[in-house]
């Protein structure tokens, strides 16, 4: 299951990242967005569960500058490709239930 796992981060665009070293990454990011991914202040999104393709987009553009905001950064640009990949990663394996109302 693990090989299978792998194959498919490759193939989706050759990124596998570790959702642990996410996790211990996400630490600096749980004062707006939480460790559970769950924002804790309005202006910043839910990550939980968020697509891990779009999730490394959101901050490889924060990282370049190509995507804005204030918080970001001066968070974003420190980020290795690695860190992204982690992130993203974490974030992405985070199980949210949605409930209709």
């Amino acid at each position: 299951m693990l090989i299978l796992l792998g194959l498919a981060g490759y193939a989706a665009g050759g990124h596998a990242g570790d959702p642990r070293e996410g996790r211990r990454k996400a630490i600096q990011c749980q004062t707006c967005h939480g460790l559970d991914g769950l924002s804790k202040i309005p202006e910043a999104p839910n990550l939980a569960g968020q697509p891990e393709t779009y999730l490394r987009k959101a901050l490889t553009d924060y990282k370049t500058g190509a995507r804005k905001n204030e918080m970001m950064s001066v968070v974003a640009p420190s980020l290795s490709e690695a860190d992204i990949d982690n992130l993203a990663s974490y974030y992405s394996s985070i199980q949210i239930e949605v409930t209709p109302p």
